[in-house]
């Protein structure tokens, strides 16, 4: 039995957790790794999900040591996290005497990186994303202001130290490891490339005891002759709502007999006053949440599904988790060309990039979707399995953990 210590500033009680950090520790569980999770806990996400996740690692056999995530004051709670979790990190190595610490991102890769200097421990560096230039790109830290400026500097410097002391290194695009591989002094650092995969056991849409499509049409209000539009995931933030709405306003132009369904947690009155000011009929959009478990049955409606996320430096980088999803449901997505996605989206042929989005183009687009709507679900799928089966990507993090050790 291996011991490895795995750190996380995202939650376990976080979506991400839930499908980019515990399926992958439970398939690796089985091949003799042992698991400790430390994490930061948002306190009303722990109240919600805190037992669901606490069943979910007992009967994996998985440690689980939850922090609490403070956000204020500002500064002061981020140095406050650091310093627990550098406190709790050496106190969970004394007692386990871990040989692989394996950190997902930058606020974590700090205490990975000194537990490998102070007592020998592999240090796997699961950078995900240019984080500090995504805290950029996003608009969280203004670079005009020295304070923020201080703080980017650091975590660059960081980042340069975590990439050069790493004994291994996954990110999550192509496009991200060629133009690290590009900069000087990177070009012998040894990435390995694992995406944002999916359990395609649970996004399958085989499963038609899971998918009960005129009743929850019924239930969302979405007449049967209508053809379904999907979009999941956040409003606003990295992903461009407005531009979705226009294309959607265009399309009810081309073919009234549309309907979008938006799955999310946002705020449902002000996600329809953004469809209203494109001029979609409030009956043309209906939003809801659907927890993981459920939401298979609710992408099973989709026609095709949509989603557009700001094109930035940072987002190289990029592997949506939603497209993984989308695909292993043999649903053909429209988006645009952001770190791997354009490359999968035209070597599989599952959907349509744009990239412009001026009238013409997505006029065009939308011309080009009676094509496209009639691609086969399970060709889309079996491409899913190719790029994103969760199976796959364990067993790329298995080799990588067989190596460091």
């Amino acid at each position: 039995m291996i011991n490895v210590l795995y750190i996380s500033y995202d939650g376990m009680t976080d979506p991400l957790g839930q499908s980019q950090v515990l399926p992958y520790l439970q398939e690796l569980t089985k091949e003799g790794f042992h698991f400790t999770i430390l994490s930061f806990e948002k306190k009303q996400r722990l109240e919600k999900e805190g037992a669901l996740i606490r069943s979910i690692t007992e009967k994996a056999g998985i440690e689980w040591v939850p922090l609490s995530f403070t956000s204020k004051p500002p500064v002061i709670s981020k140095i406050y996290d650091r310093f627990r979790l550098w406190k709790k990190a050496v106190s969970l190595y004394k007692k386990n005497g871990f040989k692989i610490v394996h950190c997902r991102s930058y606020v974590a890769a700090e205490a990975g990186l000194r537990l490998k200097k102070k007592y020998g421990v592999k240090f796997l560096f699961d950078m995900r994303g240019f984080w500090a230039d995504e805290k950029v790109d996003n608009g969280q830290w203004d670079l005009s202001k020295p304070f923020f400026k201080r703080i980017y500097n650091y975590y660059r410097k960081k980042e340069k130290e975590f990439l050069l002391q790493a004994d291994g290194i996954v990110t999550l695009t192509k496009a991200s490891k060629s133009y690290l591989l590009s900069q000087p002094g990177y070009e012998k650092l040894n990435l390995e490339v694992i995406p944002c995969c999916a359990d395609l056991e649970h996004f399958d849409y085989h499963n038609e005891d899971k998918i009960k499509g005129a009743a929850l049409r019924k239930q969302l209000g979405i007449p049967n002759e209508s053809k379904v539009v999907t979009y999941l995931g956040s409003v606003g933030g990295w992903y461009m709502t407005k531009e979705m709405f226009r294309f959607f306003a265009l399309l009810l132009r081309h073919d009234s007999l549309y309907h979008m369904l938006i799955l999310t947690k946002d705020e449902p009155t002000h996600v329809k006053e953004e469809a209203t000011f494109f001029g979609i009929p409030s009956n043309k959009i209906s939003i809801t949440y659907s927890d993981r478990i459920n939401l298979p049955q609710y992408l099973a409606l989709s026609k095709f599904s949509i989603f557009f996320i700001r094109n930035t430096f940072s987002k190289i980088a990029s592997s949506p988790t939603k497209h993984a999803e989308l695909m292993g449901m043999g649903i053909p997505v429209v988006c645009n060309d952001i770190g791997d996605t354009g490359h999968i989206i035209t070597d599989t042929g599952s959907g349509i990039i744009i990239n412009d989005f001026d009238e013409i183009s997505i006029a065009n687009a939308i011309r080009d979707l009676e094509t496209f709507e009639i691609l086969s679900k399970e060709k889309i799928r079996s491409e899913a399995l190719k790029y994103f089966d969760l199976h796959s990507g364990s067993n790329s993090y298995y080799k990588l953990y067989k190596r460091l050790v």
